[in-house]
């Protein structure tokens, strides 16, 4: 089984997953993130309360004062630590200049910002700027090393180019493997994995 393969089964079984949810540029690049180390359901809430001040934007983030943005986004957790990355972003980040940009450029200047890791970068250059590079997460490295693709301490890099070696180059194919390994990891293999009806368990070593 080849990761094109594992794309195919997890899409005939899952289907289009839509990704990656945010009204706007600058909303994906907010929630991006927001979500490091919690569940996107906080998220929500805490850009709920942005969007509520009319603040969903790097604008208002830029300008806001730190203990009044880290009370919006509180319900994303570190709330503190956050509201620091938040305002680096939008106080660093030139969006006309990574979209301009080749990816590669684009992912060093995002990586020099606060707060900002190879998750992160490569999840806002994918969604938030059609940017072709493959997001790597929790859920990724788990699959990989139960199909035996992966030995336990690989590092992101690694994994990243895993998947860009293997696959074309392509935006949507990235958006929607990166959904899908999500999907999977939720409903089957979670830490205490769900192995019945497993659309990958042939492949698996559990």
């Amino acid at each position: 089984m080849n990761l094109l393969q594992i794309f195919e089964i997890l899409f005939d079984r899952y289907g289009e997953q839509h990704w990656w949810p945010g009204e706007t540029v600058e909303e994906i690049i907010i929630g991006a993130v927001l979500t490091q180390n919690t569940n996107w359901k906080n998220v929500e809430k805490a850009i709920g309360n942005l969007k509520d001040s009319d603040a969903c934007d790097l604008c208002s983030i830029r300008t806001m004062q730190p203990d009044q943005l880290a009370e919006m986004i509180r319900p994303a957790g570190y709330y503190n630590v956050k509201a620091k990355r938040l305002q680096a972003v939008a106080m660093g980040l030139d969006s006309k200049e990574i979209r301009e940009i080749p990816v590669e450029k684009a992912r060093a200047k995002l990586l020099a910002l606060h707060g900002v890791g190879p998750e992160t970068a490569d999840s806002i250059l994918l969604y938030a700027f059609g940017k072709a590079t493959f997001v790597v997460d929790a859920y990724t490295k788990r699959i990989l090393f139960r199909l035996g693709m992966i030995d336990s301490g690989a590092d992101y890099e690694s994994v990243r180019s895993l998947f860009q070696d293997a696959l074309p180059h392509d935006v949507q194919l990235y958006n929607e493997y990166h959904a899908l390994i999500v999907r999977h990891a939720k409903e089957h293999c979670r830490v205490k994995p769900l192995c019945e009806d497993c659309a990958l368990r042939n492949g698996c070593r559990l």
